[in-house]
């Protein structure tokens, strides 16, 4: 399998991750402290990621998205002028995670209006990435489905093992890691579907 992670990164991605945390928090209307108070991320460490002046990793990315409630998807969404239906494959930027050095790629169009986001993710042997985040305000549900090694993922106290071609259906709404006991890297696709608002459904 060609790896992935050996793939060099845009220099151009962490401009625009700091581009749609500063338009998401706009829109929201959300102060920088209010945002931190949410997301559990200093207000520093979150202006520094604003002007593009840090290398965040998965697990601050992953708080920050969650307190501006949205998935982490979106965050590395480019957001063109007009929406487009179709997304390129010479057009997609990959994004290396600088702690466990995983490599994840956007694979649906950056700026069409779709509650489904679908991701590729390239896990290095023996790496393990762990998200912290419990339940959200907003409904996400994801499928996991791998295309090539062995990775495991725990959803709350619970591991599954997945191997090539299996496929784990979850809700993130409790603390989640992925992992790779393997010497060799695992590819999967992550299928994200964003629902509305907990507040909504009440």
């Amino acid at each position: 399998m060609q790896d992935r992670a050996a793939l060099p990164v845009s220099p151009h991605i962490n401009a625009r991750i700091a581009s749609r945390v500063r338009t998401l928090r706009s829109d929201l209307g959300m102060t920088l402290d209010v945002l931190a108070a949410k997301c559990d991320v200093s207000r520093s460490m979150i202006s520094l990621v604003e002007r593009g002046e840090s290398s965040p990793t998965a697990v601050v990315l992953e708080r920050i998205a969650t307190g501006l409630g949205v998935p982490l998807a979106t965050l590395f969404a480019e957001a063109s002028a007009a929406a487009n239906p179709v997304s390129r494959r010479d057009d997609r930027t990959s994004w290396r995670d600088p702690e466990s050095g995983y490599v994840r790629r956007n694979i649906s169009p950056g700026n069409f209006p779709s509650p489904i986001q679908i991701v590729e993710i390239v896990l290095p042997a023996g790496a393990r990435v762990a998200y912290e985040t419990g339940a959200r305000d907003v409904s996400i549900h994801q499928q996991i489905w791998v295309h090539e090694g062995t990775i495991e993922v725990t959803l709350g106290r619970v591991t599954y093992r997945l191997s090539e071609d299996d496929c784990l259906a979850m809700q993130l709404d409790q603390p989640t890691a992925f992992r790779n006991r393997t010497r060799r890297p695992a590819r999967y696709i992550v299928i994200i579907a964003t629902g509305r608002s907990r507040a909504a459904g009440r």
